[in-house]
């Protein structure tokens, strides 16, 4: 059956998720209009096809027992000389991200994978570019704020064209805390018109 190449991530919702995806690409960031605005929960991992019921099961059932928490976004950061990327920091709901990866990438788990990098959830705005438009990128966005209700997560399919496109939404079970604001639906349309400046 081959072999698909799978991510799993927290959606940034509208109006925020195609202002900083069309931001990221007026930075010049060629991969920009092919990545939904997100905070990674599980980086590209190539698995056999086959696998996918067993994915799709085991996601549901991490999403099943988790509870909404809050996200704030608040400035800029980079990882820089580390990594060549700039992003947008989660001041709060970073604890939150981090436990729901443990559980995603549980050892026995079928997204089972070791990292590059220490986790540190994020919101990427530029990658890979050149350090003058990093730098803008760092400079024009250090003010950008948003927060919402995290209440779910989304399982993401890199195509041939390397663009990801939504497979599958995964809703908490345990439902606690506020909800999701209504008017703020998740980022799914990756050809909609920039979204006016915030």
């Amino acid at each position: 059956m081959g072999t698909v190449t799978l991510g799993v991530s927290i959606a940034v919702p509208e109006p925020y998720g195609s202002f900083l995806q069309e931001r990221r690409a007026g930075f010049g960031d060629p991969a920009a209009l092919g990545i939904p605005t997100h905070v990674t929960l599980l980086p590209p991992t190539e698995v056999d096809s086959a696998a996918l019921p067993a994915i799709q099961d085991h996601l549901a059932e991490v999403a099943a027992a988790s509870h909404a928490f809050p996200m704030r976004l608040e400035g800029t950061d980079s990882f820089r000389p580390l990594s060549p990327v700039v992003f947008v920091k989660i001041v709060e709901g970073a604890d939150g991200c981090a436990a729901l990866q443990e559980r995603v990438r549980a050892l026995h788990g079928p997204c089972a994978r070791e990292l590059q990098f220490p986790y540190h959830p994020h919101v990427t705005v530029a990658h890979g570019i050149d350090e003058e438009s990093m730098d803008r990128a760092q400079a024009e966005l250090k003010d950008f704020e948003a927060s919402w209700s995290i209440d779910g997560f989304a399982l993401y399919e890199q195509g041939a064209d390397g663009v990801w496109r939504l497979e599958r939404e995964f809703p908490f079970g345990a439902v606690e805390g506020p909800a999701t604001p209504p008017g703020v639906p998740r980022q799914v349309n990756l050809s909609r018109p920039p979204a006016p400046s915030l």
